[in-house]
């Protein structure tokens, strides 16, 4: 755990806290995962491939579905414990980075 500049005591034991419940994700992931030969950023790197589709009925969004995952990702994931949802529910928000794209950009 690295040094953070935070006045407050409560603030400090938060940031401890966070520190050491991620570092026992990591041991828990390392341990699950020994079999797969992999560092677990390796793994980490591997599950961010996993992506929703928008499934929408009549123009309206309805829900936000999740494709068949890769057999390496579903490993992990069964390794881990973890079931993902067939369907996650649409808010119909959405999310859009806060950089501005060239209004004037070169096309090819």
């Amino acid at each position: 755990m690295r040094p953070i500049n935070v006045r407050l005591a409560s603030r400090t034991r938060g940031h401890a806290f966070v520190v050491m419940l991620a570092y026992r994700i990591v041991r828990e992931l390392a341990n699950r995962w020994n079999t797969f030969n992999l560092a677990v950023q390796e793994g980490l790197d591997e599950l961010a491939s996993v992506c929703a589709m928008e499934v929408s009925v009549g123009g309206k969004a309805s829900a936000n579905k999740i494709p068949q995952l890769r057999p390496s990702v579903q490993q992990l994931l069964d390794a881990a414990s973890v079931r993902l949802p067939d369907v996650l529910p649409c808010k119909g928000i959405k999310v859009a980075s806060r950089k501005k794209l060239q209004e004037n950009r070169l096309t090819r």
